[in-house]
This record gives structure tokens, C-alpha cells and sequence, in this order.
């Protein structure tokens, strides 16, 4: 290197050429207001570890890509909660399926009765029910499809209907289903629809009454063709007694005591909509400087790319202090150090 240059912007240029000679004002000081400048091109060489970080990155693009589309795909559940009567073409009415065995009692003294706040007191509902023996007779399973007002009452399993009362009917009973309106079988949703399926009462004592008080919440489920389907959850406790008058022991009954709430809970089958899509998984990468990240994609991107311009930065500033040592040292006494 001829001493009588010095490093100039990366260049040797000679001495003479710059003493003496100040630089143009204007188009250099306007250079100072671009934003968009271009990558030196000496930081645009390919490295190792460019090349590594840049796989790595597109494995993580493609794995966030992959993410997005699932999501896209999947069919969210979105629930909400109003005070409404949902189905208002019912007539006021609430369909209802029990299924119900009692082993220990014949078929011929099971029946169901209803009764409600509106007056309606039914003994031995026999409209679309079913009786089928068990254990040779000895016991019975009972069936039944029903309607009850949308009022506080009751409906229960008794031997009231029977012609001749028995002494000790044993009302111990296992229930299979109990569910109230539309059957609703959706994988994303987990409500209380047959909360007493497969309650268990065969060990409690035969001659006890049981009370089993529900809760109805209205339930509305909408999908994405904007069909909606009408069901009913409840929550349920119960307690079990033997009831005394002063007459003596009351003849045990299984009861099912109902109130409705006046909150209506609504599932809606939502999908992500296709711009919402198209925009997260095609946003542009922005500048390496800028802090603004368009898409989960473009933001992987701009930092990898940011990450590979920061250590080829770096060598280049390691070389060019390097050069500046050498030049600093006592061989180049005509040196002119340029910023």
C-alpha cells in the first residue's frame, strides 16, 4: 500500500486529491435524508452461517404456514350468553326422553306422572312410553317421550297409577338418560345435556323416596349454514328420605322436580374468515430495521435477515479496525485519517 494514499470510504485515493479539496455540499449532504438505503455489497456476500440460519428460518416459516392452515381449517366453537326465550315456535313446550330401570318392581305397577304450576296433573302418562320386563318379570325398564310446559313443576316415577297399591314398592333404579329437547352430539361441545345418565341408586335403601332437583339452562346451537338446533342442559342435586304423614309411611316415588333459567347459553360454528387468512400468511417482511412485524412469516424474515447483516457487520468492522491499525502505525507518517 503506497503511503502517499489514504483510505477513503473503502477506496485508496491519494493525498493530494483531498487536501485542499472540500467535498460538494449539496448532493452529499442530500444523501443524508434516504431512508431506503442499499446494503453495502460486501455484506451481501454468502456465509455458512447465512445459510444456516436461513434454512432453519424457512423450516419455521413453514412450520408457522402449517399452523395458520390449521387454523384456517378448524372450526372454532364460539359461546355466548343471553336472557331470552330461544325457541319461541315451541308452543311453550319442552320435549323429554327418560330411560329409566327399577329391578325390583313390576312393569305393572310402574307409571309416570306430570304435574306443573299450570294446573296440569297427569297420573299414568302412558303416550309414547314403553315398558319392558326385567329379571323374568321381576323388574322393569321404563321408556318414555314427553312434553312439559315451560313453567316450574315435576314429573315422576311411581306406582300412583296402579290399580292396587303395593305394601313395600322398592324404588331403587339406575337411569340410562334423561335429556331434554334436540339431541345434540357435537365433539367441541361439553355440556350437561344428560347429566343423570347413568345414576346409580341400587344400593340405597328400597323403601326410600328419591328428589332429583334440575336446573334447565336453554341451549342454542348454531352451525356454520346458520342452522340452529334447540336442546336443554341442567344442572341436578338430589336427596334421598323415607316420608312419614300421620298416617304412616308415604309410599316412595322418584321425582324429578324442574325450574328453567332465564339465561340461554348459544355454541356457534365459526371458521376463521379467508382474508383474515390470506393476509397473516402473505404479509410482507418489512425493512431489516423496522420494528413493525406485518405477518408471523415476514417477521421470521426481517429478524433472520436483520441477524445475518448484524455478523457480517461485524467481521467487516473487525477488518476495517484491523486496516486502520496498520495504517496508525509509524510506516505512514503522510496518512490522513478520513471518517
Amino acid at each position: 500500500m503506497n503511503c502517499q494514499q489514504t483510505l477513503h470510504h473503502g477506496q485508496l485515493v491519494p493525498n493530494r486529491l483531498l487536501r485542499g479539496s472540500p467535498q460538494p455540499p449539496g448532493p452529499q449532504a442530500a444523501l443524508r435524508f434516504d431512508i431506503y438505503r442499499k446494503v453495502p455489497k460486501d455484506l451481501t456476500q454468502p456465509t455458512y452461517t447465512g445459510a444456516i440460519i436461513s434454512v432453519c428460518c424457512c423450516l419455521f416459516i413453514l412450520f408457522l404456514f402449517l399452523s395458520e392452515l390449521t387454523g384456517f381449517i378448524t372450526t372454532e366453537i364460539v359461546n355466548e350468553l343471553y336472557v331470552d326465550d330461544p325457541d319461541k315456535d315451541s308452543g311453550g313446550k319442552i320435549d323429554v326422553s327418560l330411560n329409566i330401570s327399577l329391578p325390583n318392581l313390576h312393569c305393572e305397577l310402574v307409571g309416570l306422572d306430570i304435574q306443573d304450576e299450570m294446573g296440569r296433573h297427569e297420573v299414568g302418562h302412558i303416550d309414547n312410553s314403553m315398558k319392558i320386563p326385567l329379571n323374568n318379570g321381576v323388574g322393569c325398564r321404563f321408556e318414555g317421550q314427553f312434553s312439559i310446559n315451560k313453567v316450574p313443576g315435576n314429573f315422576h316415577v311411581s306406582t300412583h297409577s296402579a290399580t292396587a297399591q303395593p305394601q313395600n314398592p322398592d324404588m331403587t333404579h339406575v337411569i340410562h338418560k334423561l335429556s331434554f329437547g334436540d339431541t345434540l352430539q357435537v365433539h367441541n361441545v361439553h355440556g350437561a345435556f344428560n347429566a343423570l345418565g347413568g345414576a346409580d341408586r341400587l344400593t340405597s335403601n328400597p323403601l326410600a323416596s328419591h328428589d332429583y332437583i334440575l336446573k334447565i339452562v336453554p341451549t342454542v346451537y348454531e352451525d356454520k349454514s346458520g342452522k340452529q338446533r334447540y336442546s336443554y342442559q341442567y344442572t341436578v342435586a338430589n336427596k334421598e328420605y323415607v316420608a312419614y304423614s300421620h298416617t304412616g309411611r308415604i309410599i316412595p316415588a322418584i321425582w324429578f322436580r324442574y325450574d328453567l333459567s332465564p339465561i340461554t347459553v348459544k355454541y356457534t360454528e365459526r371458521r376463521q374468515p379467508l382474508y383474515r387468512f390470506i393476509t397473516t400468511v402473505s404479509g410482507r417482511a418489512p425493512p431489516p430495521r423496522s420494528r413493525t412485524l406485518s405477518s408471523p412469516q415476514g417477521g421470521v424474515l426481517s429478524l433472520s435477515t436483520q441477524e445475518c447483516l448484524d455478523m457480517s457487520s461485524e467481521v467487516h468492522q473487525r477488518q476495517w479496525h484491523f486496516i486502520k491499525k496498520i495504517f496508525s502505525r509509524g510506516e505512514c507518517h503522510s496518512f490522513i485519517p478520513i471518517p
